[in-house]
């Protein structure tokens, strides 16, 4: 939602400046940019959920959406919610009858009617998607890919770089309307105020009452099956159902942003987001640098935690690098304008190097 706020957030300033073919050329060169440090965080920091190449090429995609109305803005962040929910559902049915056609075959007696080529299918279709669900499978599938992350970096290249490439193929055409959905919304809120503070507080109040009511008992529906199951997917396919994921995701959202601004805008928080301001600021710089933290941390090229720790441990990760962040940010900021990669990402937008260091006061 940021994203889509900024993109129109820096079009606007970019139009106060110059004009024609020259907005567009600076955009679309800024997010050519953010694709090459995208690239940079996926293949060589090595972290496979990467979201920089999402947002370089589908802020591309927005250029020609900047001057829809909130409401047409809307309208297509309903319709990428009903693909995205469409998809997820067809994927989910079409595993739910492999089960379903497989379980029927296995009623047949075999030494009395021969299964076909298409029956043989049909069963081992069922037969991979049970094996894959297991315990055991899923344990020996962890251990492989264990050994590979603590190995050294060719090895993690190896596990890491195929799944950077099918997160980048195959799943981001899988994705892609998940993260258009934000963009639109961002887009919309920025022109009506909303994600800028300017709504009335009942605004914000509707959205933290309605977005977590609805959000969380969705999410709470959607888990407890898996958890009753022990996250089999099989037999949580078996079972089929509707699938909400996106939906309650969507709420959740919108719950978590009106609870955010009621806190600003209550005044009791001031001092929190005064401490996590600079960390905003160099949003950029503190994304990639968590891929190099947390590569230092958890991979065998560097301490080797992974899979070491206990998962409220890995909290005392989460802070810990949070707290250095802070830290960081505010030092940084106070002897700088902008982030390094801020710096370097508005350089080779413009073609021009800003001033980074701030004018001492003597």
């Amino acid at each position: 939602m940021l994203f889509g706020a900024g993109m129109l957030l820096f079009i606007g300033r970019l139009q106060k400046k110059t004009e024609g073919i020259m907005v567009a050329e600076y955009y679309f060169r800024r997010q050519l940019w953010l694709l090459l440090f995208g690239l940079f965080n996926a293949y060589i920091l090595l972290w496979f959920w990467d979201i920089l190449y999402d947002y370089a090429i589908l802020g591309m995609l927005l250029f020609p959406f900047r001057r829809l109305s909130p409401k047409h803005l809307l309208l297509l962040a309903g319709v990428c919610l009903m693909v995205m929910t469409l998809r997820e559902n067809v994927d989910f049915q079409r595993d739910h009858r492999k089960i379903l056609r497989g379980e029927k075959i296995t009623t047949m007696d075999t030494t009395v009617t021969k299964l076909t080529a298409v029956q043989r299918e049909q069963l081992q279709a069922m037969e991979e998607i049970k094996k894959r669900s297991t315990l055991e499978s899923r344990q020996e599938s962890i251990e492989k890919n264990k050994n590979k992350v603590l190995g050294n970096y060719g090895d993690l290249y190896q596990v890491h770089g195929d799944r950077v490439f099918e997160f980048e193929t195959h799943g981001f055409f899988s994705f892609m309307f998940d993260v258009l959905l934000c963009m639109f919304v961002g887009m919309a809120f920025f022109k009506l105020g909303i994600i800028t503070g300017e709504s009335p507080t009942a605004v914000y109040w509707w959205m933290f009452i309605v977005g977590l009511g609805i959000g969380l008992p969705l999410s709470y529906f959607r888990l407890q099956p898996m958890i009753d199951h022990q996250f089999n997917y099989f037999d949580v396919a078996r079972n089929g159902g509707f699938q909400f994921y996106e939906i309650s995701r969507v709420f959740r959202s919108f719950g978590i942003f009106g609870l955010i601004l009621l806190l600003y805008r209550s005044g009791w928080f001031d001092w929190l987001f005064a401490m996590l301001r600079p960390v905003g600021r160099m949003a950029f710089t503190n994304y990639l640098m968590q891929s190099l933290l947390c590569g230092i941390i958890f991979y065998g090229v560097g301490f080797g935690l992974f899979g070491q720790l206990q998962r409220y441990e890995i909290y005392y990760v989460v802070l810990g690098i949070w707290i250095f962040q802070i830290i960081f940010s505010h030092i940084w900021l106070r002897y700088f304008l902008f982030g390094p990669l801020e710096w370097a990402w508005r350089s080779l937008t413009y073609w021009k190097t800003p001033p980074l260091v701030r004018l001492k006061i003597l």
